[in-house]
């Protein structure tokens, strides 16, 4: 039994393809079934925004190009295009890789591990995970666990939200006693909120120009939610703000900052402005007990964090090609196991014959010790038939090559 990999993602295939063949939650016990009913005795699924990939126990790797582009109701010829088959090792590496992070839009998420778990445990749900791609998902949860620990592909913030929680726990001991105020309503301050928000601060608060849109971001965090106008009389309540707005001048200058710190008796505020142009005024970092970050600087930090990130690649590497080695030797001695089986099989008939033998002598009233040895010798006789038959049949090099292979076989020196 072989395995091989299908599928597209971010790196071969634009959005408006990838989809298309996205596999919902609701129907993905189905497709797994049809998927093992048509292509294979093992079949899984990994399907996010960012690729469909489906890990295959079998060799029919043109019937499953057809089948995903005809399961999604898309031309085979339009889809082969963006199409990768990765086969044997290819496809385990690549499943390392991707388990590792290594593959991803940003190098080293960790969301993909989680949502390769979740493709396992949906494909054994719907018994469609046999021995082999258990053992290859398994495998890659392990591998990206060792990748992880030992180098750091996975390690610091490659985000401006998770860059900002950071820089904020350098200011403050604990986040849990401090009041958040995000100043806008968008994708960003809305990212940052969800950031912020696992972090349990005392309280969070949405300021917005327009009410209804701050207390629809509101709600999702159990925050509340004020309108931009009142900003300045509740600054000074807040410890950390976080604002970026589509604003074409400044929403905090420095005297409301000035007036919010004397409220505050000079405790410190963290500021980040994620906006363009800048929402705070490039004085206000000036004052005392101001930490403000911007834009310039949190990319800077994602910058580093990513160049070390990328300088670990070389280990990660190099821990995944000694972990598909060991897998694909795993492979090859499954690949004995029928051989195996029949081998032993015909040993145990061998044993059984002559133990019916040996029982019907003892039955008879036969001296057990001769009813023994006649036993063994015929035991022996039947085991050594073969492989003597096979060495006196073979001559010339067939001959020493048997020879050699028997004699390591049977740990015999000759």
């Amino acid at each position: 039994m072989t395995i091989f990999a299908l599928g597209l993602n971010h790196h071969t295939a634009p959005l408006a393809v990838r989809e298309r063949v996205v596999f919902s939650v609701e129907r993905l016990g189905e497709a797994l079934a049809e998927a093992k009913r048509l292509l294979g005795p093992e079949a899984a699924i990994l399907s996010t925004c960012n690729r469909t990939e489906i890990y295959l126990s079998g060799e029919q790797t043109a019937a499953a190009a057809e089948w995903l582009a005809r399961y999604h109701r898309v031309e085979p010829a339009e889809l082969s295009r963006y199409l990768y088959t990765l086969p044997r090792e290819h496809a385990v590496r690549h499943a390392f890789r991707v388990a590792s992070g290594l593959d991803s839009m940003v190098l080293g998420e960790p969301e993909i591990l989680g949502q390769m778990k979740e493709a396992a445990r949906s494909a054994e749900a719907a018994g469609t995970l046999g021995t082999v791609l258990g053992k290859l998902f398994q495998r890659s949860f392990a591998v990206a666990k060792e990748v992880r620990s030992t180098t750091q592909v996975g390690a610091n913030s490659v985000s401006m939200a998770a860059a900002s929680v950071k820089l904020a726990g350098r200011i403050f001991p604990s986040l849990k006693d401090q009041k958040v105020l995000f100043i806008g309503a968008g994708e960003m301050i809305e990212l940052c909120a969800t950031h912020f928000a696992a972090q349990g601060p005392a309280r969070i608060t949405v300021a917005n120009r327009t009410l209804e849109r701050a207390q629809a971001l509101a709600h999702r965090f159990n925050a509340r939610a004020i309108e931009l106008r009142g900003l300045a009389e509740q600054l000074h309540e807040h410890d950390v703000v976080v604002s970026c707005t589509a604003s074409s001048l400044p929403i905090l200058g420095k005297g409301m900052v000035e007036r919010a710190l004397k409220a505050r008796r000079r405790l410190p505020m963290f500021m980040v402005d994620l906006a363009v142009p800048r929402d705070i005024e490039p004085e206000v970092g000036e004052l005392d007990d101001v930490f403000l970050y911007t834009l310039d600087d949190l990319q800077g930090i994602v910058q580093g964090n990513l160049d070390a990130r990328r300088s670990a690649i070389g280990q990660a590497e190099a821990i995944i090609d000694t972990q598909v080695g060991q897998f694909m030797h795993w492979m090859q001695g499954r690949q004995s196991v029928p051989l195996i089986r029949a081998l032993r099989d015909q040993a145990e008939d061998a044993r059984r014959h002559e133990v019916e033998r040996a029982l019907k002598l003892l039955a008879r009233g036969d001296d057990p010790k001769q009813v023994l040895e006649t036993l063994s010798q015929g035991l022996t006789n039947k085991l050594m038939h073969a492989p003597t038959q096979a060495l006196n049949e073979a001559s010339g090099e067939e001959r020493r090559t048997l020879a050699e292979t028997l004699a390591r076989l049977f740990r015999i020196r000759p």
